[in-house]
């Protein structure tokens, strides 16, 4: 039987726009079980003229510095095309905090939240990110505005990291020879304005219970030698190279990529609140076990040397 692995993370995010209660939040998880993983927080506001703030809870600590505004990429149209699955025409910079895309018969505005002024602050386990919308609004020329920005995936980091279990030094032993065979396995759980795993200061906002959001999205992409369970999701696909090549995280290798993609409607959940579980499991040969059986191959080997040089040396004493 395999050895088996399991770890578990459970984020809880929250997202809740001041005058509006149609909005769509996109995230896109960059997994790299072995280095840095990066999500991508992207949130679709219509009726953006009219909205006094947005408000995102991450469901950990990120400093400022790490927040990186992906939006100022998107002058290159074939990230454009990655990013929104369509034909785009951008008027990049168009003024100081915004540019404009038309796509799909419809224009909006990209909003550089690197020129802003913003606020974050550290709020329980997580950290909140306010923006003032009201001085933005000047720089809108559209009813319908996207943020857009990345950062570490610090909950996804802690999962995937290397663990060891020493315990009794014959039984990891025993364990290496006789089960070299690793089964990972990890539960992956992404929750959107449930209020059961935010902090009070946010439950008790009013601003948040009025909020209900239109959908939520949530894209995976992960290197192939990680199953994903892909019930209900809606697409499935490699990851375009060509097309992400200038966009994705620095340490990020795109090598046999597949993109899962999931999502939720209001329709469905009157409550605006969303829920989206994945395990995602690998099996892998140890690397102790291959290494431990290197060492009894050549110990073996140099025995019999050993066996076969005294055998020798026996005989020529009787001949």
């Amino acid at each position: 039987m395999p050895k088996k692995q399991r770890k578990f993370a459970d984020d809880g995010w929250a997202i809740w726009v001041d005058g509006d209660d149609t909005s769509t939040v996109y995230i896109n998880d960059w997994l790299n079980p072995k280095g840095k993983s990066y999500v991508d927080m992207a949130i679709r506001i219509r009726g953006a003229k009219n909205v006094k703030s947005l408000n995102v809870y991450i469901p950990f600590f990120v400093e400022k510095g790490e927040i990186a505004d992906v939006s100022l990429q998107f002058q290159d149209t074939k990230i454009l095309q990655a990013t929104f699955s369509a034909a785009c025409i951008v008027d990049y910079k168009k003024n100081t905090h915004t540019s404009e895309i038309a796509y799909n018969g419809k224009t909006v505005d990209i909003v550089h939240i690197s020129t802003l002024e913003y606020q974050t602050k550290l709020l329980s386990e997580g950290t909140l990110i306010r923006i003032d919308m009201e001085k933005l609004r000047p720089f809108l020329d559209n009813d319908e505005a996207y943020f857009v920005w990345r950062m570490p995936h610090k909950t996804l980091d802690e999962i995937f990291k290397p663990y060891v279990d020493v315990g009794n030094v014959l039984e990891r032993l025993r364990d290496l020879i006789t089960t070299p065979v690793v089964s990972e396995k990890y539960g992956y759980s992404i929750r959107i304005n449930e209020s059961r795993l935010l902090p009070e200061e946010i439950t008790r906002i009013g601003v948040f219970h009025r909020q209900k959001l239109k959908k939520a999205v949530i894209t995976i992409s992960v290197d192939e030698n990680y199953e994903l369970n892909d019930a209900g999701c809606y697409r499935i696909r490699r990851l375009e190279e060509n097309l992400y090549k200038e966009y994705l995280p620095s340490d990020y290798h795109t090598e046999d990529v597949i993109t899962y993609q999931w999502n939720q409607n209001r329709d469905n959940n009157f409550q605006g609140q969303f829920n989206f579980y994945y395990s995602i499991t690998r099996d892998s040969v140890s690397k102790g076990s291959m290494f431990l059986y290197m060492i009894l191959l050549l110990s073996i080997g140099v025995i019999g040397d050993a066996i076969s040089n005294a055998v020798q040396a026996l005989f020529s004493l009787f001949t």
